[in-house]
Formats: structure tokens, C-alpha cells, sequence
């Protein structure tokens, strides 16, 4: 099944495309896309076609930055329904529980996983998709929006530890510094930013529980009329997880809020097993470890929860017929493997 998106994912698309001197409507045609669907932030486009269209545009362009260069100009008002109840939320911390409650009037693909460890809290976000596509872009767009969404909130008191990357750093980071700030860390294990978890509680002074309460009920109507599909569901757990090595079915359970029985059956209806998912999640992730030259194949081993590399290599031989060294000696991968 495809995943369908609000169309208010490509806020800034046109505008971006035009300024570095595409030709929108070209692009939008190669990925069955129109500027009518643009136009329309509530219109429902797929997903693949959004992240393609996003990699396929900085490519033509010769811009690494594309999607952040969109998620620059990005507001409040651009999380649709959403951003009424997101302005009166006493904190940060109830915020982005907000965005993880009603993810699926925002941006179906976007997985979200917010971990308290000690002093620091980390956001950790996956753009995903049905198939095994590079989302750099995407990626980069995703946390891009969700940088200044938090400091929307908190103004000067927004002060991130770090914004991590999995990808390795453009060749000019310009851009990234100013929207992003500093403290950046590329060629990381996740996606997502660092943060003081004193700012998750900081008081907003904007915060209207009234309003709050109102925009809650209206939200819960529009929540009922939206599903995503339990496999896609799981599938955003597993990208997110895995590097964690707790993508464990015990584990994607509870973040599902179900038991691990009801997971099974609830996967059985749908003709899918949690090792079938697990199996797809690593192929996936795993090419788009090895076109980072930054990534040893220890490394690579470890993040797809392998304990011994001898193993992991046993299973991209039985996956993609040859070792992974010769899939990255093949594909022109620059290798910096201890």
C-alpha cells in the first residue's frame, strides 16, 4: 500500500526549485507530481514520490542543502490543524508528545522516538518510506522543520546539545549553521538532535489550556477518520530501533502499546512476519550505510544489530550474492574500513 502524505511536506518546494533555477513543473512530472497538489497543503500525495522528488532536485541542481534550504522558511502555521495545539502546549516536552500523538495528520512517514538519557534528551527521526530510498533530503528537511518548531517554542532558551546526521557533511556548511546553529555531528548513528532535557520542561509563556483543550477536541475527530498501516507502523519502529539494537518484537510492542501476542496475530492478518520486517528494514538501511565511506563495515555490522561482523557478512552474501567490501568496491564507495 502507499503511504499518502499532506501535501504541505513540499511547504517551499516551488519557491526553492525556482531560486536555484529548475523548472518545477519538469521535476514534478518525472515523479507524478503537479504544482495543483502543491498548491493544496491537505491535498494527499505519496511519499515516495515527495522524497524522490526532493533527491532528484538536488542532484539537478547541485545542491546538497535542498532540503533544508525548504525547512529554513518554515512556521508553525505549516503543521496544519496541528500547529493550534502545538502554540498551547505548556512545554516543549507536551509539544512534541503532540507530534508523536498526531503524527498521522502531519507526515505518515515521519518516524519519531524521544529517549530521556540522564541530562540529555534525544529526538531521534526517520523518514520512511515504502521502498528503499535515499531520503538525505528528507532527512535533512525533517529535522530541519523540527529545529525550528523547538525553538519556536522555547526563543532564546533553545540551546540543542547537537544536530546529528547519519549522512556525511555537504561540502559547504553555510547553511547548516545558520539554520541549524554550531554543533553539528555528521556521519552519526541516528538522525535527530541532542538537547538539555531542563529545556523539555521550560514554561511557555504562549500556552492557553482553554485553547488547548479545544484544538484537542477537534484534533481527536480528524485523528478517527486516519490509520496508518500496522506494517508501515512497525517498519518506522524498526529504522528507528535498530541502531539502538532494541528492535526487538518484545520491544516494538510496548512502543506500539500492544503485547507481543497481539503483534503477531495483528502481523499474521497482514501476511507478514516481524522477521520478514526486521529482514527488509536491514537491506534498506544497509546500502544506505555502506554509500557512506565514513561507516567501517564493524560499524555497519554493529548498527544493524550484528554482534560479529562474520555474521553480518554471512547475511549481505545471502542477501545481495557477494560480501559487503566488494558490493562497496563495486558501486564506487570510497572505503575507510579498520
Amino acid at each position: 500500500m502507499t503511504t499518502l502524505v499532506r501535501a504541505a511536506v513540499l511547504t517551499n518546494y516551488l519557491e526553492v526549485a525556482q531560486h536555484l533555477g529548475l523548472k518545477p513543473q519538469t521535476l514534478l512530472n518525472e515523479v507524478g507530481l503537479s504544482k495543483t497538489q502543491l498548491q493544496d497543503p491537505e491535498q494527499r500525495i505519496p511519499i515516495d514520490a515527495a522524497v524522490r522528488l526532493l533527491e532528484i532536485s538536488a542532484t539537478n541542481s547541485g545542491c546538497q542543502t535542498f532540503g533544508l534550504r525548504m525547512a529554513e522558511s518554515r512556521q508553525l502555521s505549516d503543521f496544519g490543524a496541528v500547529s493550534l495545539l502545538l502554540t498551547h502546549q505548556r512545554t516543549l516536552r507536551e509539544a512534541l508528545q503532540v507530534v508523536v500523538q498526531y503524527r498521522h495528520l502531519l507526515n505518515d512517514s515521519l518516524a519519531i522516538f524521544i529517549e530521556e538519557a540522564g541530562s540529555m534528551v534525544i529526538i531521534r527521526e526517520e523518514v520512511v518510506t515504502g521502498v528503499g530510498l535515499s531520503c538525505r533530503q528528507g532527512n535533512e528537511l525533517a529535522i530541519g522543520v523540527m529545529y525550528r518548531l523547538c525553538g519556536a517554542l522555547l526563543g532564546t532558551h533553545w540551546r540543542p546539545i547537537s544536530v546529528n546526521f547519519t549522512h556525511s557533511a555537504p561540502d559547504d556548511l553555510q547553511l547548516h549553521r545558520r539554520v541549524l546553529g554550531q554543533k553539528l555531528e555528521f556521519n552519526s548513528e541516528f538522525n535527530g538532535i541532542v538537547c538539555h532535557a531542563a529545556d523539555f520542561d521550560v514554561p511557555n509563556p504562549q500556552a492557553d489550556p482553554a485553547m488547548a483543550r479545544y484544538a484537542q477536541r477537534f484534533l481527536d475527530s480528524l485523528q478517527a477518520e486516519q490509520e496508518t498501516p500496522l506494517i508501515f507502523e512497525v517498519r518506522k519502529a524498526i529504522y528507528l530501533l535498530l541502531p539502538m539494537g532494541r528492535a526487538t518484537i518484545e520491544q516494538i510492542a510496548m512502543a506500539m502499546g500492544m503485547n507481543v501476542r497481539t503483534l503477531q496475530r495483528r502481523l499474521e492478518d497482514n501476511q507478514a512476519t516481524f522477521s520478514d520486517l526486521i529482514n527488509d528494514v536491514r537491506r534498506d538501511l544497509v546500502i544506505r550505510y555502506l554509500e557512506n565511506p565514513s561507516y567501517s563495515l564493524g560499524r555497519i555490522a554493529d548498527m544493524l544489530g550484528y554482534s560479529m561482523p562474520s555474521s553480518f557478512t554471512r547475511w549481505f552474501i545471502g542477501q545481495f550474492g557477494m560480501p559487503p567490501a566488494a558490493w562497496r568496491s563495486e558501486h564506487g564507495a570510497a572505503r575507510k574500513d579498520r
